[in-house]
């Protein structure tokens, strides 16, 4: 049959929606011409939705990328170039899927380059100008965004406990102004860097003060997401709380290790792979802490406790689910960018290091835990206890690495 006929003999009479005919008495591969339809007719929908603004916005980011490869393209290599490219599409439509996230871009942008434009080339002004030494310098930004995910994590519990949407709703706007001064804070963090000399700039993910604090925005970000998506703030309470331990860690190991301090690379680090290799590894680790403590209401609803304040099981497995899919998809890419650097760094894809064991042991559970989901329809209880446990082992090859073993990566250690 062909696809226009098919289209027809589908369509009820009188039917006003042509595009979606019932599929019930189709055969399997008209179904799927059907479905190929849809799909087809859902891209075209999507492209025409886009509003001038969502062009606009698009444009906003191919000119800025432009501008750093104009401005900055002596001190890029060809694969720093390809990355800034590749991110322009990237970051376009995933502000056109998410309209919070591009409000978030343009905020992090704005603010960052006019801190940028205060320092007027010298570090020391961080200690002069009001509006750095309070807000806008990497570690006042950083401060910033710590005390706002505290505060939002006690209004997230405020309106669990008290039934408050008010309370929510504050700890919503804390968590994503947190985010923005987190963001800023890393973004003025990479400019400090080269103030401190041409040198030592890097980006910002180097050591554990660094990712920690990108661990905290990562995880916030996919949170905010799910949030929206699933139009419930009642897994916030939870969420934050893991948000918040790494807080108080990161607090913890500025204050007794001085942390906070722009060091020079060790030569190991000295390369464009840690540009994509560590963001993809910590995209990985936030949505596993995410589906963890997910699992933690996903036990206590199942066991009656807040049961009418959080969402339902469904939604609490699909939540789960989908942050082990997503983290394990960064995660798997993260291995592979890590062996391959390694190989240039080296001189082997693979060495036994404890930090690449324990690597592949988190990558090894979370593959076991999709199989048996997807394979053996795992559910329930099991499953949310095998996500929190999935927590431990995670956070060990994490941190535990750092603070026990010795190896390859010893310069991550506390």
């Amino acid at each position: 049959m062909e696809i226009g006929q098919l289209t027809s003999a589908t369509q009820a009479p009188g039917s006003q929606d042509v595009t979606k005919p019932p599929l019930r008495h189709l055969s399997a591969q008209d179904r799927a011409v059907q479905e190929a339809l849809r799909r087809r007719a859902g891209r075209k929908s999507f492209l025409s939705a886009l509003s001038v603004v969502d062009w606009a916005f698009a444009f906003l980011l191919a000119g800025g990328a432009g501008f750093a490869l104009y401005r900055y393209s002596g001190h890029m290599n060809y694969y720093d170039k390809l990355v800034l490219d590749c991110a322009v599409p990237t970051f376009a439509i995933l502000g056109w899927r998410w309209k919070s996230l591009r409000l978030l871009m343009v905020l992090i942008a704005t603010l960052s380059i006019g801190s940028t434009l205060l320092y007027q080339g010298h570090l020391e002004r961080a200690e002069t100008t009001f509006f750095l030494k309070y807000l806008l310098s990497s570690q006042s930004a950083i401060l910033w965004m710590s005390a706002l995910l505290l505060l939002a994590t006690g209004f997230y519990w405020l309106g669990v406990l008290g039934r408050s949407k008010t309370g929510a709703a504050i700890g919503t706007m804390l968590t994503w102004s947190a985010v923005l001064m987190g963001f800023v804070g890393l973004m003025v963090r990479w400019y400090e860097s080269y103030l401190v000399g041409a040198d030592v700039g890097h980006i910002p993910i180097s050591n554990l003060y660094e990712v920690f604090v990108l661990f905290c925005l990562i995880t916030s970000l996919f949170y905010l997401y799910y949030e929206q998506h699933y139009n419930t703030r009642a897994l916030g309470a939870f969420v934050l709380l893991v948000i918040s331990a790494a807080v108080c860690f990161l607090m913890w190991y500025s204050v007794s290790r001085d942390a906070q301090q722009i060091q020079p690379l060790v030569p190991a680090l000295q390369s464009w792979w840690m540009k994509i290799h560590v963001p993809a590894n910590f995209i990985g680790y936030g949505s596993f802490a995410l589906s963890a403590m997910v699992s933690v209401a996903y036990l206590l609803k199942e066991r009656g406790v807040l049961a009418d304040r959080l969402p339902a099981i469904e939604v609490l497995d699909d939540v789960m689910y989908k942050s082990i899919a997503v983290g394990f998809a960064f995660f798997t890419i993260a291995t592979i960018l890590g062996a391959l650097w390694a190989a240039q760094a080296w001189g082997g894809y693979w060495s036994w290091d404890p930090k690449e064991t324990w690597a592949l042991i988190v990558w090894l559970n979370y593959a076991a835990w999709l199989h048996m989901r997807l394979m053996k329809g795992l559910r329930g209880s099991a499953a949310a206890w095998w996500a929190l446990t999935g927590l431990l082992v995670t956070t060990f090859a994490f941190l535990g690495v750092n603070m026990f073993l010795s190896g390859l990566h010893s310069y991550g250690k506390l």
